[in-house]
């Protein structure tokens, strides 16, 4: 799908990547489910880093693109309001900042890929399919 864009007085036609579900649950699990990936160690800062921004990527391209099924439903839908409420909270985490208080990089890692996780199920139940 293109969506222009404006870059200093000029209009750009930007492509949005496919999402790729598969990869962005792998993600999710390496996050969320350290079992799911044999051998893995805890992760180190730099580990964590890349981790958290590849999370962060995904939410950043799959948020608009649930929202936009979304607000094709009917406005008194339940999958809408739902669905409309995990974008918003993905956009909420995005804005967060890691926190000493609430588990530092790890802790902000976790609620980001959870939100992650939501608008995985989201997508998929607007796309109408089934695990």
């Amino acid at each position: 799908m293109a969506k222009p864009t404006a870059t200093r007085g000029v209009i750009e036609e930007v492509h949005s990547d496919p999402v790729d579900i598969e990869t962005m649950r792998e993600t999710v699990n390496r996050l969320l489910d350290p079992d799911a990936v044999p051998g893995v160690l805890p992760y180190s800062g730099a580990q964590l880093l890349t981790l958290t921004e590849t999370v962060r990527g995904h939410v950043e391209l799959l948020a608009p693109e649930v929202e936009e099924m979304a607000r094709k439903l009917d406005a008194t839908s339940v999958a809408r309001f739902t669905a409309l409420q995990s974008v918003w909270e993905a956009r909420s985490r995005l804005e967060a900042v890691p926190s000493s208080r609430f588990g530092g990089e790890l802790g902000y890692a976790r609620r980001l890929t959870r939100a992650l996780n939501a608008l995985c199920d989201h997508w998929e139940n607007l796309n109408g399919i089934t695990a």
